[in-house]
């Protein structure tokens, strides 16, 4: 669909916007991204191209750091300056608006093998070691306690909820980072999942014995 140089182009058109967000929303996220979902690709099939531009522009519309709609439109008119074909821009569209954990509430009828390994290895990049790293670069990029044992973790009951959250980092791996596991999509995913949920199970368990019961 798209030649070498063309890619470049749209990964440096990429790579400018997200320098706007913390170290764990940068241009090495998009990578390590990239990587999983080339893992997840191998051995579940699915369109390499649309796959592909969706890890790059995935995150160019998280409302953490932009405007959604804004984003879209110019994600949208990006790809239309390559002449991509009208389906494959809305199909990479309608990946980037529904891989957010934060939209598992929302009704939307979207599905696809392509959404389900991006979002899958999207999802693997928020657990393990790296996804403790992203955690904490976040919780302090916004002024969060890494943890308040008087702050117990939430059950969100929507989207709204969910992003209005300013509760401590430690708090984020019960609300969303452990959860991550069972909502792989692929069967690859799963697996290379397992692996990282159980270092997070370590870590926790490490982090709560050097807390101590007394403070």
């Amino acid at each position: 669909m798209l030649n070498k140089k063309q890619i470049t182009e749209i990964e440096e058109w990429a790579q400018l916007k997200l320098s706007e967000c913390d170290a764990g929303h940068d241009w090495w996220h998009i990578k390590r991204v990239q990587n999983n979902a080339r893992l997840i690709h191998q051995q579940e099939g699915g369109d390499w191209n649309i796959i592909l531009l969706a890890v790059i522009l995935h995150d160019l519309a998280d409302t953490k750091f932009f405007d959604e709609i804004e984003a879209l439109m110019l994600i949208e008119d990006k790809l239309n300056d390559y002449q991509i074909t009208e389906s494959s821009i809305q199909h990479v569209l309608a990946i980037i608006q529904n891989i957010s954990f934060s939209k598992q509430w929302n009704d939307n009828p979207f599905h696809s093998l392509e959404l389900e390994i991006v979002q899958d290895a999207d999802r693997l990049d928020a657990i393990g070691a790296i996804g403790v790293a992203r955690a904490f670069s976040y919780g302090g990029h916004k002024g969060r306690d890494f943890y308040n044992p008087a702050i117990a973790p939430q059950q969100f009951k929507d989207t709204e909820e969910y992003r209005k959250s300013n509760s401590p980092t430690i708090n984020h791996f019960y609300e969303k980072l452990l959860l991550l596991k069972d909502k792989m999509n692929t069967s690859t995913g799963k697996t290379l999942a397992d692996d990282r949920h159980q270092f997070m199970e370590l870590y926790l368990k490490q982090f709560f014995k050097e807390w101590g019961d007394d403070l």
